[in-house]
């Protein structure tokens, strides 16, 4: 009988990112921190004898979700991590993606990458073809640049484009309020209009560098440090593309979250809160101001892409 193996992984919420200036290859350089959350992608992997991938998707209860802006073809990174999985192994036979969506849809929390995490983490123990974990970290790092992380999860530095890992040493946990949005927005678009905003402006990109003030704050379990030091350089176009999120990020703010910013290439927003109650309570505040169309309370750091059933 064809075993099904289930794998579960995290979206993320970046503390800084920086970005530089686009290179020749279309590329920005980074240099950002990622902290894994606890709202987790969950796909389960069933061989099929001959057939071909094929995927199911459907969400939790409590994510703002329109099933139409999941692609279920090539298009799908689980898809293409499964493919990638059985051309690396010799592997002819196809498999049956199941996906239970429990991160935003293009909300910048890196949903995409953490099915494909689990999809090659899946298939690979499905299959059984007895992948090492580097081969699994090059595999997903093949797929995209945020994909090797949701593998590895915990907090950790980023740099190149975003897939050049390692760990950032942290104590405690960060509360974290994600105020989410039922439409998305592209990231290829959020870049471009920070090429363009720079180049109206007359602006040269700088070259990214690390927070030190944001490590230190991470090592001594801070979060009053933490939330003054974080960045996102992708907030400005994102908030040019999509201006309602200013709302969000007012709102928060007005429930003193201790820090308010757009995760990733948004629309996503998070807030810092001092407590898991203090949460709550952020949540509870934007809820009733109607500036988000869902919102959900986290804690970070977790762990990367695990199995939990086979």
């Amino acid at each position: 009988m064809p075993r099904s193996v289930t794998v579960r992984a995290p979206g993320k919420v970046n503390l800084q990112l920086s970005v530089g200036p686009r290179r020749e290859d279309g590329y920005h350089p980074l240099a950002t921190v990622f902290q894994a959350v606890e709202l987790y992608e969950t796909v389960t992997a069933t061989p099929v004898l001959g057939g071909d991938v094929t995927v199911a998707v459907r969400a939790q209860p409590t994510l703002a979700f329109d099933p139409a802006s999941v692609p279920l073809d090539e298009r799908n990174l689980a898809v293409r991590a499964a493919r990638a999985v059985a051309q690396a192994y010799g592997i002819d036979d196809g498999v049956r993606l199941e996906i239970v969506k429990g991160v935003p849809v293009a909300g910048g929390m890196a949903g995409g990458s953490a099915d494909a995490a689990a999809a090659v983490v899946a298939c690979a123990e499905a299959w059984e073809v007895g992948a090492t974990r580097r081969e699994l970290h090059d595999l997903c790092a093949s797929l995209g640049s945020d994909v090797p992380f949701s593998l590895h999860g915990h907090t950790a530095v980023g740099v190149g484009r975003g897939d050049e890992l390692s760990p950032a040493m942290t104590h405690g946990e960060l509360h974290w309020v994600m105020c989410t949005q039922r439409a998305g927005l592209s990231t290829p678009e959020v870049f471009a209009e920070l090429d363009r905003s720079a180049e109206e402006d007359g602006r040269e990109i700088p070259d990214p560098v690390l927070s030190q003030t944001l490590m230190a704050a991470l090592i001594a379990g801070d979060p009053h440090a933490v939330g003054e030091a974080l960045v996102n350089d992708l907030q400005a176009p994102a908030l040019a593309l999509m201006p309602r999120l200013r709302e969000t990020l007012d709102s928060a703010l007005d429930a003193d979250a201790l820090a308010a910013i757009v995760s990733g290439s948004g629309p996503t927003v998070a807030a810092l809160a001092r407590s898991r109650q203090h949460a709550l309570a952020i949540a509870a505040h934007v809820t009733a101001a109607g500036t988000a169309d869902a919102v959900l309370c986290v804690s970070g750091p977790a762990a990367g892409a695990t199995v939990v059933a086979s």
